[in-house]
């Protein structure tokens, strides 16, 4: 009996894997990625690495996917265990969360173990050599180091081998939540090295694709992680199902959307669909994916409403197929990376075209710059969900009876209007092209965008809006928020004068470094170059003139001299950049050849010249509010003053300011009294 209860926890862990293999060496053998017979004059690595490759990957993507949604399980999909140390309230994990974090540290071993083989199974199939030579020799090494493939690679082996380590000794939440991020960056990574990094658009490529491939690998690690917790209790059962419920309901149209942007970037014409193996690939994975979608409303209406009732074998038996149907989907993806996309023409691709990701733009006009969008998917995601999580709250609120300024709505919506026309208008395609129009960019993104979205007072409406957990070992949003509010690190990123070195530091660390051509050149280093831009903007201007809850607040006389100090090193740095006689990122511009426009140093200064004066409208308007704000904290502290002496006054009470003013008026009167009678004793003299 026991053999059979460790089968059926087992059985879960292999499902997946086994689906994903199954289908990957279907999709490969079919669209003839299995051929390994060779040309004549040519060699090939063997048949080991044609089957080889495929399937490593597919165990990377799966463990990789069930190292996540162990992770996540733990902390979301789990009970925490909270207690009192001190003057805080600490979240340790609970059996079931101690127990998927084991089994996430096993999954992390079992990706870095499929990272190392399909490294060296990549060489053999670059090299034509077989995988023993490549590993008895350095080309491994070479390839790791040296090329983007490699790299990539090697971030994901970076993430896995840290997983794998800290998760066998983590005990806290506030230790996992952090691995769940470097699990994410191990995911994403090998999306900057395929065919989306080398597409015509791979900024839309590439941004999709990893969208995608992050929520699909939530959903499935997620939902695999669900089959291997030890819950006790059908309510603790039932409640991690609705949890995972709402996470996948987000997963859902993600995955979706970016899979078919990502789709409409390979296929030129609707008909390759079903005339190309690759669009055929791309059909049946369509396929799978409604397959989920139909499990997935039947988990809604049939095995949840029967979890619920004490019967979880239902939810076992979908959960099974679900999973080995998105297991699947993994491994046509990877049959897919396996099958070169349909040519995109038989135009020659210039040197300016292959750094940008599109074609050279013409000569700046408004109408190119209103016209000519680049859309950024990751950027648009985060805008469209950061808004309409907003307006949810508010609308909450307003049912609810609770007044919420309209004007904060407004503000958060405009500051995300700003983001995505920075990094997604024709102003986004000439920002690699144009110093000038980067720079723009950067101040929409630094100073203008973080303004208008602090005003808007997310948290706070957050905090109003969601309704505290019912219990205290099932922590919902509102508390993982309070509890990131009361963290260490956001009470060291709150500080004024971290907020000034973060804000101003990244001005000369980036463009007078060679960071600045690598975020010109390496998409990932572009996204998160703007990422920090819109965070440390929004972390300065939250000192200054946030209302949100969070570090207690500096006081006014110092915030503007924080201000005044931002201000004045802002100034100096676009003097710098103006009046130098060096170009920044030369070696970038010189490639780019453009062949319209000023010199890239009179640009350079343009761009100078834009960062030295942009500041001052904001700055001003900065200003304005913290005055306006002091004005206001100095009236509401008279009149709590006020109403503190009228009701001591109405009590018979003595008001301790009321003795001090007495005091004073007592001091006052006993010196002019001594006054009268010294100028008394001189007169009589």
């Amino acid at each position: 009996m026991a053999l059979k209860e460790v089968a059926r926890r087992r059985a879960p862990a292999a499902v997946p894997i086994v689906a994903a293999a199954i289908a990957a060496a279907g999709a490969v053998y079919a669209g003839g990625g299995a051929d390994a017979t060779a040309l004549p004059g040519l060699r090939v690595a063997g048949p080991v690495t044609t089957w080889g490759l495929p399937i490593a990957r597919v165990l990377a993507d799966v463990s990789a996917a069930a190292t996540l949604g162990l992770l996540l399980a733990a902390v979301c999909l789990a009970p925490v265990d909270r207690e009192r140390t001190g003057r805080e309230r600490r979240s340790s994990l609970s059996a079931a969360g101690f127990h998927a974090t084991r089994l996430a540290s096993l999954a992390a071993a079992g990706w870095l173990v499929a990272v190392a083989a399909l490294a060296v199974f990549t060489v053999s199939d670059l090299l034509a050599a077989p995988a023993a030579d490549v590993v008895r020799g350095r080309a491994a090494v070479s390839f790791l180091l040296d090329l983007v493939q490699g790299r990539a690679m090697l971030v994901s082996a970076a993430a896995a081998a840290v997983i794998a380590v800290v998760a066998r000794l983590a005990f806290a939440v506030r230790t996992v939540v952090p691995l769940a991020a470097v699990a994410v960056v191990g995911l994403a990574a090998p999306a900057f090295a395929g065919h989306a990094a080398s597409s015509g658009n791979h900024q839309l490529a590439v941004s999709s694709l990893v969208l995608h491939s992050v929520a699909a690998a939530a959903w499935l690690g997620g939902l695999t992680a669900l089959l291997l917790l030890r819950l006790r209790g059908a309510a603790d059962r039932h409640r991690a199902v609705r949890r995972f419920s709402v996470l996948a309901t987000w997963c859902l149209p993600i995955v979706v959307a970016a899979g078919s942007m990502n789709a409409l970037t390979r296929l030129q014409h609707p008909a390759e669909l079903w005339s190309s193996p690759y669009g055929r690939l791309i059909a049946i994975k369509i396929g799978a994916v409604a397959v989920v979608v139909c499990l997935a409303a039947w988990h809604r209406r049939v095995s949840i409403p029967a979890l619920a009732g004490g019967r979880p074998g239902a939810f076992r038996r979908i959960a099974v197929v679900e999973v080995a149907v998105l297991a699947a989907a993994f491994g046509l993806a990877v049959a897919l990376s396996r099958t070169p996309p349909p040519a995109a023409g038989s135009g020659e691709e210039t040197l300016a075209q292959s750094l940008l990701g599109f074609p050279m733009p013409g000569p700046v006009s408004v109408g190119r710059l209103l016209t000519q969008w680049l859309v950024e998917p990751l950027a648009l995601t985060v805008a469209l969900a950061a808004v309409g999580a907003y307006a949810a709250g508010w609308w909450r609120l307003r049912r609810r009876g609770v007044a919420w300024p309209a004007h904060r709505l407004v503000v958060w919506t405009a500051g995300w209007v700003v983001v995505v026309l920075a990094t997604s208008s024709g102003l986004a395609r000439y920002a690699p092209v144009l110093f000038s129009a980067h720079m723009a960019v950067h101040m929409a993104l630094s100073m203008l965008a973080p303004i208008l979205l602090v005003l808007g007072a997310p948290v706070s409406l957050a905090l109003r809006a969601l309704r505290p957990s019912r219990e205290t070992t099932w922590p919902g949003p509102r508390e993982w928020l309070t509890a990131a509010l009361h963290s260490r690190p956001a009470a060291l990123l709150g500080h004024p004068l971290v907020a000034l070195a973060v804000y101003v530091g990244s001005l000369y660390g980036l463009y007078f470094t060679g960071l600045f051509e690598l975020a010109l050149r390496s998409h990932a280093a572009h996204l998160a170059m703007q990422a920090h831009f819109l965070a440390a903007g929004y972390l300065f201007f939250h000192t200054l003139i946030g209302v949100d809850p969070g570090r207690r607040p500096a006081p006014f006389p110092l915030r503007m001299v924080l201000l005044f100090a931002a201000m004045a090193l802002h100034a100096i740095f676009g003097l710098a950049v103006q009046q130098s006689t060096t170009v920044l990122a030369a070696d970038w511009y010189t490639a780019l050849a453009r062949p319209w426009g000023p010199s890239p140093l009179q640009d350079q200064r343009l761009g100078g010249g834009i960062a030295w004066s942009f500041g001052e409208l904001p700055s001003a308007a900065v200003a304005l509010v913290l005055l306006t704000q002091w004005w206001r904290t100095d009236q509401r502290e008279a009149r709590r003053v006020d109403r503190a002496i009228d009701r001591a006054d109405a009590a018979g009470e003595d008001h301790a300011l009321a003795a001090y003013n007495r005091q004073l008026a007592d001091w006052a009167a006993e010196a002019r009294r001594t006054d009268d009678a010294t100028d008394e004793g001189a007169t009589r003299r």
